[in-house]
Order: C-alpha cells, then sequence, then structure tokens
C-alpha cells in the first residue's frame, strides 16, 4: 500500500503539523487546517471548509480542535477523529511538558520576547488573508453591496452590540439558509 495515499497517515501527518507549527491558539492554526484540507489533501472544498469553520465556530470548545475532530471523523470515522485530535494535541502537549523548565528559565530573556512578538504580525497576516479570501467568496455569491452590507452589519453586531460571536454566526447561517431557499425556488419556478 502507498503510505502517500494512506488517509490514516495524511491525517496524522496534517494534525501533527499544525499541532506543532501552530502558534498562537485556535484562530491562528485555521490557515495551517485550511491549507491541508483544501489544498494539499483535497479533503474539502473551500466552500465546504468554510461552512465546517463556521459551525465549528458556534459550537462551544477549542476550534482546532474540533476541525481535527470533524476532518478525522469524515475521512475515517470514530477512529479517525480520534486519530485526528490526538495527533493535533499530544505532540505540543509532550513539548509544554518537556520544555516547561526550559520557558520557565528563558522568561525574562529578551531574546525570546523578542521572538514571540515577531510571530504575532504573521499571524495576523495569515489571518487577514484568509479573512480577504472569504470576503471574496462572500462578495462573489452576494454581490459587493449586500456583502459590504454584511461585513458592516457583522462589525456592528460584534463590536458596538457585544453580540457572542457565535450568536452572530448562527444568524447569519439562518439568513444564510432562507436566502439560498428562495434562489432555488425562483430558480426552480424560472425553470419551469
Amino acid at each position: 500500500m502507498n503510505l502517500k495515499d494512506n488517509q490514516y497517515i495524511q491525517i496524522t501527518v496534517a494534525m501533527c503539523r499544525t499541532g506543532i507549527i501552530g502558534y498562537g491558539g485556535g484562530p491562528s492554526v485555521i490557515p495551517l487546517i485550511r491549507h491541508d484540507a483544501v489544498t494539499r489533501y483535497a479533503w474539502l472544498t473551500d466552500d465546504e471548509f468554510g461552512e465546517t469553520l463556521a459551525i465549528a465556530n458556534a459550537l462551544p470548545g477549542p476550534i482546532a480542535t474540533k476541525m481535527a475532530a470533524y476532518l478525522g471523523y469524515r475521512l475515517k470515522g470514530v477512529r479517525g477523529a480520534i486519530l485526528s485530535v490526538l495527533a493535533h494535541i499530544l505532540p505540543s502537549g509532550i513539548a509544554m511538558i518537556a520544555l516547561l523548565s526550559a520557558v520557565n528559565y528563558l522568561s525574562g530573556s529578551k531574546v525570546v520576547a523578542g521572538m514571540i512578538a515577531a510571530v504575532s504580525p504573521v499571524i495576523a497576516v495569515m489571518l487577514g488573508l484568509m479573512a480577504w479570501e472569504f470576503a471574496q467568496k462572500a462578495f462573489k455569491g452576494l454581490g459587493k453591496r449586500t456583502g459590504a452590507a454584511f461585513l458592516v452589519l457583522a462589525l456592528i453586531l460584534l463590536e458596538v452590540l457585544h453580540l457572542h460571536p457565535a450568536i452572530v454566526i448562527v444568524l447569519f447561517l439562518g439568513y444564510g439558509t432562507v436566502h439560498y431557499r428562495i434562489l432555488a425556488k425562483k430558480n426552480k419556478g424560472g425553470t419551469a
């Protein structure tokens, strides 16, 4: 059997990579997971990834772990989900435990503080690029005016009204469901 085609190995490698390389919490790991799931292994289309990310954001718990569990489950069922979650959390958990004493020793080092500060802009750029790609898809699907209106509406709901992000996601998912049902009925009626 070709090891490159073995999905268990693919899941393990992808989730170990995101668990080890991802720095800064769940949101910073999402672009890495997206790259593996959509580009490298083609487990999901870009649209499916976006839908999965929206649902994962609405559910409680760490986003990257939920994404790992979903991808593993989608590919190989319960065993795949367990493998994917373990591959995602174990390497970094072991590394954290092993390096705890070194971190305590080096915590006052200016070099280490500088290295951590240098990583933050990279994460911001990765998240910005992913947001830009999702915005382009929204503009393509909804039109520029409607997409921009929803962008402003989301900003108001999140930043001015301080609505929880999960509630905003559920509201927009609900709207999307209604919107596409209306379009489907309109298209069905137009073709008859």
